[in-house]
């Protein structure tokens, strides 16, 4: 029997694994198809208190889980593929094949990138098609390639990549950007970006990988079809909430994410908690995930107390 068992890494998992860990609670948590969360496959994070020169996302989250295993949590690869909430004790199925019991569950499953929904992203997922620039962008040096979305994520993707590619397409089908001022103003000065509004993309084209997006530009409610040249082709335009096989227990809203009590990280079952992106849609700030894990583990704790 685990007191408390953590699905998920990233902030909100390796915070709630220090605070059970220092409470006593013994956490068993299992990082997930992504050990590190979302902020592994990320830059410079210059935004999260305590590195004032900013610091690589692998980095920090590697010292988050060192921190975690020097206090004592049980840190393991694995994902859980079936829950089942419908009594005590909980039970979480990683992998398949083996079940947890646990007392309390802290659920910090984060959130996946988004894709169009083209025939054509599948068949060149891997000859040019990616949703991470900071892994894949290397092999685009000098090369050109377009990004699609217009929030912080698309534009810090295209700096990054604008430093390695020789131009980058900042594809947006709006007539504005969603990101934050600072980085509109990066994406607008930078000389290898050019930003193509009131853009979508219809498809993808190549041989044997990706060489051009076949593009649509409405303006004045003309539609004008044109084509560009890239050589990769990258997925920017949000998440999905990785809460599918808590759905049948867990109250979610119509976007998927879970739902917590306001002001707190608890669900609709009583020591079930939800922290991170799985269960924000507003902020999805890594100091706002690492906040939800340090309030689910105390949660957690008061729960057991009681």
């Amino acid at each position: 029997m685990i007191k408390c068992l953590i699905i998920g890494s990233g902030p909100a998992g390796y915070t709630a694994a220090i605070y059970a860990s220092r409470a006593n609670l013994a956490p068993v948590l299992y990082e997930g198809i992504q050990p590190g969360g979302q902020l592994t496959i990320t830059t410079e994070v210059e935004n999260f208190p305590g590195y004032p020169n900013g610091i690589s996302g692998t980095a920090m989250m590697d010292d988050l889980k060192a921190q975690a295993v020097r206090f004592g949590a049980d840190v393991r690869r694995g994902i859980a593929t079936a829950c089942d909430f419908s009594e005590k004790p909980y039970k979480v199925t990683i992998d398949g094949k083996t079940e947890i019991a646990a007392e309390t569950v802290i659920i910090a499953t984060g959130a996946s990138a988004k894709y169009l929904g083209l025939p054509d992203e599948q068949k060149y997922i891997g000859l040019g098609v990616s949703a991470c620039a900071t892994c894949d962008g290397f092999f685009y040096r000098r090369k050109v390639v377009a990004v699609v979305g217009g929030g912080d994520s698309a534009c810090e993707e295209a700096i990054y990549l604008a430093g390695l590619a020789s131009k980058v397409y900042l594809i947006v089908r709006k007539n504005y950007l969603r990101a934050s001022q600072i980085m509109q103003d990066r994406v607008m000065k930078h000389p290898n970006i050019e930003v193509l509004f009131n853009t979508n993309t219809l498809g993808l084209f190549g041989e044997e990988c990706v060489e051009g997006a076949h593009l649509v530009r409405t303006t004045a409610g003309k539609a004008e079809k044109f084509d560009i040249a890239i050589n990769g082709f990258f997925l920017a335009i949000g998440h999905k909430p990785n809460s599918d096989i808590f759905k049948p227990y867990l109250e979610l809203d119509e976007q998927g994410y879970i739902k917590t009590t306001w002001g707190t990280t608890r669900t609709n079952i009583p020591g079930i908690f939800a922290a991170g992106d799985v269960a924000d849609s507003n902020y999805r700030q890594a100091v706002v995930a690492a906040g939800m894990g340090c309030v689910a583990a105390i949660e957690a704790e008061r729960y057991l107390n009681q």
